[in-house]
């Protein structure tokens, strides 16, 4: 019987300091370098060498202010600001890979479908088939406000614009232009048939569209998509249309139950519930033995920032901890932040409950997900665990230090994983989407995305 394939990720983003708040400031961390172009040539070199699926670029359009009713922390100790766009480090990553694929985070409530749209052809184009998209609905007010909004948008208010944003992409990426519209017949001097290109007639409740898509089709038409929301609206929102789910799983158990939920999700749309992959965040902390490892883990201990974990909670869950007794247990609160990642923390695993105290110490190496430190096989071991346990199909793989902590993986890990046979040792295909699951370059013919077609005119 063979082994369950274990998809990696590798988890960065456009911004000193990512996941692991405080970790900027240790000797051995290169993420200063963000704003460089060797920076991410060089992550993306190492990562196709270490057979990586692909990277996943996060991204936020605003500062984390909710801790002490201020943005003053989170820009002191670098809690993912300043942050740069995802997208434009791509084309620098992809001209150096043949096959690693690229996870762009964007969201629906900040930018139009129609220019959105092209940005996401060009890059498929520029890629030769190898571009993701995050679909995300933007959970920090600094961002709403700073885009003329009053306020945040209502949680769910916000997955609803996100059902028809990608009403409005299906339908410029697989309707607008028909399979034989490009000719690029030089003797008759006919680049596309005008015949075989369609306007979308787009009317909707926040999106009106009358025309057609401005970029003739890419490799992928639509680029894989990548859905991270845990909540009950945004699991529904998965179920239909995600093709990789990411969670954040402090614990084993949060993992179980969370994936559990979404197989359900799956079923209930109609899709296998296998179909879509769920991937959870990890920190992996390698040493060449476990008392090398457990010693560089004391030696990342002493560079973390409480102030910076507690901005990066506020942000992602918008409870300001600032007030809170450090002995007092995380208690669930409702608001129009991220709700899953309140969630993940107080309500899936009743097993395990957070004092403030231990959460700012956990937040500090990985976020709200889980790390593991030990020698290459334990790690190894460890994964392997997850992913027999929890149901779970892969890791979004953060990093405490950069490269380093990928450095390590890639030549610890992988190898051991390879020779498992849980970990590819070659990529199988040539676009992303064909490199995941095998069975082509373009969304199968089942999924929604290939099932808006209404009478589309010229």
């Amino acid at each position: 019987m063979a082994k369950k394939r274990i998809y990696l990720n590798a988890f960065e983003m456009n911004t000193p300091g990512h996941m692991s708040a405080g970790l900027w400031t240790h000797p051995d961390n290169d993420s200063h370098g963000y704003k460089d172009s060797e920076y991410w040539i060089e992550l993306a070199k190492l990562l196709e060498k270490g057979k990586f699926d692909a990277v996943f670029l996060a991204d936020v359009l605003g500062t984390y202010d909710v801790y002490q009713g201020s943005r003053d922390s989170a820009i002191r100790r670098g809690a993912q600001a300043p942050v740069n766009d995802p997208s434009l480090v791509v084309p620098l990553m992809s001209a150096v890979t043949n096959h690693l694929g690229f996870g762009v985070t964007a969201s629906v409530t900040h930018e139009h479908p129609y220019t959105f749209a092209r940005r996401m052809s060009t890059l498929d184009h520029l890629t030769k088939g190898r571009i993701g998209w995050n679909i995300v609905t933007s959970y920090l007010k600094s961002a709403a406000v700073n885009m003329g909004l009053e306020d945040q948008i209502k949680h769910d208010e916000r997955y609803d614009i996100a059902e028809e944003y990608l009403d409005v992409c299906y339908k410029l990426w697989e309707e607008s232009w028909e399979d034989t519209a490009v000719k690029v017949d030089k003797e008759n001097g006919m680049y596309a048939d005008p015949d075989k290109v369609h306007d979308i007639k787009h009317e909707g409740k926040y999106y009106k569209v009358p025309g057609a898509h401005l970029s003739e089709p890419s490799p992928q038409r639509t680029p894989v998509l990548y859905q991270a929301g845990a909540s009950k609206k945004g699991r529904t929102f998965a179920a239909k249309n995600a093709e990789l789910v990411f969670i954040n799983a402090p614990t084993l158990n949060t993992a179980k139950e969370t994936v559990k939920k979404l197989r359900a999700d799956f079923e209930q749309a109609g899709r296998s519930p296998d179909e879509a992959k769920v991937l959870t965040m990890f920190t992996p902390i390698v040493g060449e033995t476990e008392e090398e490892a457990i010693q560089k883990f004391k030696d990342y201990q002493k560079h973390i920032s409480h102030e910076g974990a507690l901005a990066l909670f506020g942000g992602w869950t918008g409870i300001d901890l600032s007030g809170y007794d450090e002995d007092q247990v995380l208690t669930y609160v409702e608001n129009d932040s991220m709700r899953s990642a309140i969630e993940v923390l107080t309500k899936v695993d009743p097993e395990k409950q957070w004092t403030i105290r231990e959460l700012k110490d956990f937040i500090g190496i990985g976020g709200i997900s889980a790390y593991t430190v030990g020698s290459p096989e334990q790690v190894a071991d460890t994964m392997e665990h997850w992913v027999n346990e929890s149901g779970i199909d892969g890791f979004n793989l953060a990093h405490a230090v950069s490269p380093g902590t990928f450095k390590d993986f890639v030549e610890y890990v992988v190898p051991i994983l390879q020779d498992r046979g849980v970990v590819q040792t070659e990529y199988e295909g040539n676009t992303l989407r064909d490199n995941l699951f095998g069975q082509g370059n373009q969304l199968p013919d089942h999924h929604p995305g290939k099932n808006t077609k209404g009478v589309l005119v010229k």
